[in-house]
């Protein structure tokens, strides 16, 4: 290897930096440039638009009617407290275990045995992906011969998790397209086929992407079909509260599985029931046979996260753990999210009179029949005025606030966006937070452009194609 000498003036001394001239193996001259994230090149080029009146359907956080993100109105006091604390107080461990508890309560219940007996090892964890993480790496460490068992569709990201830990994926059947509902014999087929004592992650409430839930009635078979199957059942539950606006009832499914004497896992996150995306708030908690073996898992837990990250940002944690350890906080909270989820279900009714009135041809009863997530509809489309410009908007919903699942091709989603400039992820998914927001204030300005419907299914509004 040829080496160069060069000399630099440096800090008040003459130093000597190596440059080598060789053109062979280097190091990290095998590293190529990763996939980009779809939401995230989807957002660049939406940046790069020069166009006044484009629109982002990719990112999905919570927007009310003003396009304000939710923060419940109790965060102030529980500011104003934590403001209070000392810098010794912040960093205790207590403030983690108080958080750990407070987490495992809300999922499991207050009266729940889990609780009472202290049959859990839970851990703080870097909001729902983290949580997800963690318990990929748990199970790759005790397990490594195991599968992870996803549904399909399933939340893009759960692939790459355990990917990354290096567990083999393999997806079980979930959604049918034709019904728009729950294939649920086909997955009932999957539980039963599965090899004995697999790991499934499933959804307890507001299935993402599709918004599809399974009734109390079909989660009690599953549960029973684990049972005779010894699955073990992992809930990803980022939506708690935010689907029904009821906590207890979006944990329903949890709480079946736990009741019929399954040991589960669970991952929590705080991200969208709080508002705290930047936060990074989550929480995974695993059941135990009896407290020594609680102990053990929990150390184990605890051994993974610190080689990860050690600890948490505590600023999140101590504003969850206030709000859900003070009764007026935490009641003021439930209140907030029970008006959120009162606006999704109104959004979605307005949403489903508004293409009834369009004398469409389709049925669009599964609008107000599912209960978060994605709406799906026919693919259909629309046009609407906005500030004078004419912008064509297609409307395949399955979705409260969420997601709305369309099932448009890519060269569909490059139309909308090289004429229309409307931006969505390449797989069609788009975000309800700005879709409810315009499309249904300005659906009584639409008017059907047949020439612009071929590409997508042809509207069969006489009305509209008449205007």
């Amino acid at each position: 290897m040829i080496m160069v000498v060069m000399w630099r003036y440096f800090n008040g001394r003459t130093a000597r930096r190596f440059v080598s001239t060789c053109s062979g193996h280097g190091w990290w001259d095998k590293v190529r440039v990763a996939p980009k994230n779809p939401i995230v090149s989807v957002n660049e080029s939406f940046l790069a638009d020069p166009f006044p009146h484009k629109v982002n359907l990719a990112m999905g956080t919570y927007r009310d009617d003003n396009g304000k993100p939710f923060t419940p109105q109790c965060f102030g006091d529980a500011e104003a407290k934590i403001n209070r604390y000392t810098l010794e107080e912040t960093n205790s461990s207590e403030v983690s275990s108080k958080f750990v508890m407070e987490s495992v309560k809300l999922a499991y219940g207050n009266d729940s045995f889990v609780v009472r007996e202290g049959l859990y090892a839970g851990v703080p964890a870097l909001s729902g992906t983290g949580a997800c993480r963690l318990f990929a790496e748990f199970q790759r460490n005790f397990y490594p011969d195991s599968l992870i068992h996803l549904p399909d569709p399933t939340w893009p990201n759960h692939h790459n998790i355990w990917r990354q830990a290096q567990i083999p994926v393999k997806t079980f059947h979930y959604y049918d397209p034709d019904t728009k509902g729950l294939d649920f014999d086909a997955l009932i087929n999957d539980i039963k086929n599965a090899p004995d004592s697999s790991i499934f992650l499933l959804h307890p409430c507001a299935h993402n992407p599709t918004g599809v839930d399974s009734t109390e009635e079909q989660w009690r078979e599953i549960s029973y079909q684990f049972k005779v199957k010894n699955h073990f059942p992992f809930f990803d539950m980022a939506y708690q509260g935010f689907s029904s606006g009821d906590l207890d009832k979006d944990a329903a499914a949890l709480r079946i599985f736990v009741e019929d004497g399954h040991l589960v896992g669970c991952a929590q996150s705080f991200a969208k029931n709080m508002g705290l995306f930047g936060h990074k708030v989550g929480c995974l908690s695993v059941l135990t046979r009896d407290i020594k073996q609680a102990a053990a898992v929990k150390s184990q837990l605890q051994h993974i996260a610190h080689s990860m990250y050690s600890s948490p940002p505590i600023h999140g944690i101590l504003l969850v753990t206030m709000i859900l350890s003070d009764p007026n906080m935490k009641e003021q909270w439930k209140k907030e999210m029970k008006i959120m989820a009162n606006r999704i279900r109104a959004m979605r009714t307005t949403l489903h009179r508004n293409l009834e009135d369009l004398d469409s041809s389709f049925n669009w009863e599964h609008i107000t029949n599912q209960v978060f997530g994605v709406v799906i509809l026919h693919i259909c489309c629309f046009t609407f005025c906005l500030r004078k410009q004419i912008m064509t908007l297609v409307h395949v919903p399955n979705s409260g606030w969420h997601v709305l699942f369309s099932g448009l091709a890519p060269d569909q989603v490059r139309h909308l966006e090289k004429l229309f400039h409307i931006y969505m992820s390449p797989d069609g998914r788009i975000r309800y937070a700005y879709v409810e927001k315009i499309g249904n204030q300005f659906f009584s300005h639409g008017r059907c452009d047949t020439k612009q419907c071929k590409l997508f299914g042809k509207c069969n509004s006489s009305s509209y194609k008449n205007q």
